[in-house]
């Protein structure tokens, strides 16, 4: 058997101690967080190489985040200790997980059904508990848990999700992949008061989300 405690450390200390993942409470929530909980069994001697790995429920697919680019995300967001957070498109639920580990309350969103059901069965498995799972529109988010401190959202948009991010309270942060196929950048869009400023994290790549495509106009 594969030893994931070890693979969990390895991973933390050259994969993101060395990608400018300095906060050691994110480190420290992340080597606290069983990756091999959260995706498919035949693909668990690859959970904790730096890469995206596909998890499906039912009809439903999601890729979760390589684990550089969650924790740069994550650390750029500043989850702190009874911030409320929303997590969308997690998929099996390993970065709501993350969240949850920091002290956060966690909200996590998915579309499908199913989806939601297989991560409230991961996050079980991996022994995680208080997180509300719910099923819905992402673009729609979760407008009765709102205001929240910070939403994540795991996939790629091609424009910022102002309505998404209008759930943000004061002060509140969302972070989010913008671009579209291998073309992309993570940013961090602030809230103050109705303006919102935004910063670029890093480079990324992300599924497209179909929830925050724009919507096409027909010419005739």
């Amino acid at each position: 058997m594969p030893d994931f405690a070890a693979a969990r450390r390895n991973m933390v200390d050259t994969q993101l101690r060395t990608y400018d993942v300095t906060s050691h409470r994110l480190l420290d929530a992340v080597e606290a967080t069983a990756r091999e909980s959260f995706v498919p069994e035949h693909l668990r001697d690859l959970a904790y190489t730096d890469q995206p790995i596909v998890v499906t429920a039912g009809g439903a697919s999601r890729q979760l985040l390589a684990p550089m680019v969650l924790a740069r995300l994550l650390q750029a967001l500043d989850v702190k200790p009874g911030d409320k957070v929303l997590d969308c498109a997690g998929g099996s639920g390993y970065g709501a997980a993350i969240a949850a580990g920091l002290g956060a309350t966690v909200t996590a969103l998915e579309e499908s059904a199913d989806m939601a059901e297989h991560m409230r069965q991961c996050l079980a498995a991996a022994g995680v508990a208080g997180i509300a799972v719910q099923s819905g529109d992402l673009e729609a988010g979760a407008p009765l848990a709102a205001p929240f401190d910070v939403i994540v959202v795991h996939g790629a948009a091609e424009a910022e999700p102002l309505g998404l991010a209008a759930q943000l309270a004061d002060g509140g942060r969302l972070g989010i992949i913008l671009g579209h196929g291998r073309a992309g950048r993570a940013i961090v869009m602030t809230r103050n008061g109705g303006v919102f400023g935004r910063r670029t994290v890093l480079d990324a790549a992300a599924p497209d989300l179909q929830a925050f495509a724009l919507k096409r106009e027909f010419a005739f």
